[in-house]
């Protein structure tokens, strides 16, 4: 379970130190590699292989005669970048992630259950600043929907 938002710094080398607790529940679940892609808003998602093969079956299912099932599949798979921390708990970010994403140094790391993000740090500050205004109204359309109330 990841959760918690951190502020690291890309280096001149284009990699992130993951936030020690990520490794830490990495280390836990004896996950070494993971997957990092383009996500949604502009920001990368980070999988583990785990959820990441959970996310593989679910698209491969979606119809290949649908030109928005064909975009989002190319979209998300081409950007697929497999990472393992190095020994001071960094990640290589490919350029064509970082250029996608907007990062250029500063970066926030959000967990987000089970997985997390990165967001260029401009880029998750109007983010959280638009969606703070909409914030009640989305839990209470959510959870009224179900998943998330007590039974």
């Amino acid at each position: 379970m990841f959760y918690g938002e951190y502020r690291h710094s890309i280096d001149n080398k284009g990699r992130l130190i993951i936030p020690s607790k990520f490794r830490e529940t990495l280390k836990e679940s004896y996950i070494e590699k993971f997957v990092v892609t383009r996500g949604l808003e502009k920001c990368l998602f980070v999988f583990t292989t785990h959820e990441w093969t959970q996310l593989q079956n679910k698209v491969k299912n979606l119809s290949l005669m649908k030109a928005n099932a064909r975009s989002f599949s190319r979209i998300l798979f081409s950007g697929a970048h497999e990472a393992v921390c190095d020994k001071q708990g960094r990640i290589m970010i490919p350029p064509h992630l970082m250029d996608y994403a907007s990062i250029k140094k500063e970066t926030v790391v959000v967990g987000v259950s089970t997985r997390f993000e990165i967001w260029a740090d401009d880029s998750w500050e109007k983010f959280v600043n638009a969606s703070l205004d909409n914030y009640e109204s989305i839990a209470e359309e959510l959870v009224d929907k179900g998943p998330l109330e007590d039974k």
